[in-house]
This record gives structure tokens, sequence and C-alpha cells, in this order.
């Protein structure tokens, strides 16, 4: 089951969860972090406010995952970050353009 980020706000534990989200940058390559404020985080993003996308903009978002653990969204964040984590970020949430 997937939650727009209105949806989990709409809940009254909206802070419980962590969120990984995967941004496309302009130079095709994949941004990915964790956040516990997902629109706020974002829109840092779309202002160049975060050094290591101020230059890769725009960005697109493709896709993001809630986790209700903070250490489980972490542990997801690093593996994505990884050979495999990349190549199965690649395969399954990136479009094929």
């Amino acid at each position: 089951m997937s939650f727009s980020t209105r949806q989990i706000k709409s809940h009254n534990s909206y802070q419980d969860y962590w969120f990984v989200y995967i941004l496309r940058c302009v130079d095709k390559k994949p941004y990915t972090g964790y956040t516990q404020d997902i629109d706020d985080r974002l829109d840092r993003h779309k202002r160049g406010s975060v050094p290591a996308t101020k230059k890769r903009r725009p960005l697109k978002l493709e896709t993001y995952f809630a986790f209700s653990d903070k250490y489980q969204a972490i542990d997801f964040e690093k593996y994505l970050k990884t050979g495999s984590g990349r190549a199965v970020m690649n395969k399954r949430f990136f479009k094929r353009e």
C-alpha cells in the first residue's frame, strides 16, 4: 500500500515517520536522502539550500518510502547507496528514458 505525504499527514502520527527519498538530478544521476519532514526537505532541495544538489537542479522526485523506525530508514538509505542498492534503484525506481 502506498501513501502520499498528504495521506500520512492526515494521521496524527505524521511526525513518527521517517522518509527515504530518491531525486533525479539534471545530470540524470540519483540523489538519495532521508528526513522526517519530507515536504520541507524537498523545498530546501528546490531552493538550492542543500549543497549536494544545489548545482544539480532542477530535481525530480522519483519516489519515496515511509518508515516508522528511524534506523530502518537510515539503513535503507545506506543500502541504496551501495552497488547492489544502486542497481535495484536503477532497475525498479527510475523510468526508462
